[in-house]
């Protein structure tokens, strides 16, 4: 259905429908001339056929669009293809406007590396060719470059080896390389992730190989160090120090039993 800013889609939608039902002849053709009594079967025929396809085209149109976008005139109006013309100038987008827009649209595009880059690659042509049909063409090799530099940068080694290369790809070579690239890159990132989790797996059962290895005696005989804590020296308990028994004889304290 037409909304008024859907204009190009729906013309073209029309066309392909009223091609497909073979009454699109008064698009196509003049309207022939009136009959006269010297016409010729022929003529008689075409004659039918082209009015029958006015008719019908502007029946259908006038059916597929909001009453509120006909106007007076466009009613008046009794050929088809002067119905859909007065529908083009009325609905038709400044073409300056257009073409900023769509240039912005490729300009700022950017592949973020999600979804598909073929799908993305493709839509990069698609608005080349929408402003192919605004007299603004894009060379080859320039569409080209325009994606290479709206790649990410994990794609850094693969543009610099195309600006090493002196061949230049076609568009075709493009997609199909960025395609290839891309897949690779996938690779190389499942890889490094699964000898990570490798990795990791590995040094945790070391770890535990190593605490199993020791066994209950070993670890029972692994004891905390001692302190002494008058001379703070290790090896010994206060009790069994000999400058502390030295020095409670110096204050005239009574006798400890020395350590055996």
């Amino acid at each position: 259905m037409l909304n008024g800013t859907n204009f190009k889609e729906w013309k073209r939608h029309v066309l392909i429908v009223l091609g497909c039902m073979d009454i699109d002849l008064a698009l196509r053709q003049e309207q022939p001339a009136p009959l006269t009594a010297d016409s010729t079967p022929d003529a008689k025929r075409d004659f039918e056929r082209w009015h029958r396809s006015n008719r019908m085209s502007l029946m259908i149109m006038k059916h597929i669009i909001p009453e509120a976008f006909r106007g007076t005139e466009s009613e008046e109006i009794t050929q088809a293809k002067s119905f859909l013309d007065d529908l083009e100038q009325r609905f038709a987008k400044n073409d300056k406007v257009e073409m900023t827009s769509l240039l912005n649209s490729l300009i700022s595009m950017k592949y973020k590396g999600q979804g598909n880059i073929r799908e993305y690659i493709m839509e990069m042509f698609h608005i080349a060719s929408k402003l192919k049909a605004l007299k603004i063409e894009l060379s080859k090799d320039l569409l080209v470059l325009m994606v290479l530099v709206s790649l990410p940068a994990q794609f850094s080694q693969f543009k610099i080896s195309y600006n090493c290369q002196k061949e230049k790809w076609t568009l075709n070579e493009l997609i199909s390389h960025c395609v290839q690239e891309e897949d690779r890159l996938k690779r190389d990132k499942t890889e490094s992730a699964h000898l990570a989790s490798a990795s990791k797996d590995k040094g945790k059962k070391r770890i535990y190989q190593n605490e199993a290895a020791k066994g209950p005696a070993q670890k029972k005989q692994e004891r905390v160090p001692i302190n002494c804590y008058f001379c703070e020296k290790p090896g010994h308990l206060k009790k069994d120090c000999t400058k502390y028994h030295a020095w409670r004889a110096k204050k005239g304290l009574p006798e400890l039993p020395k350590a055996k």
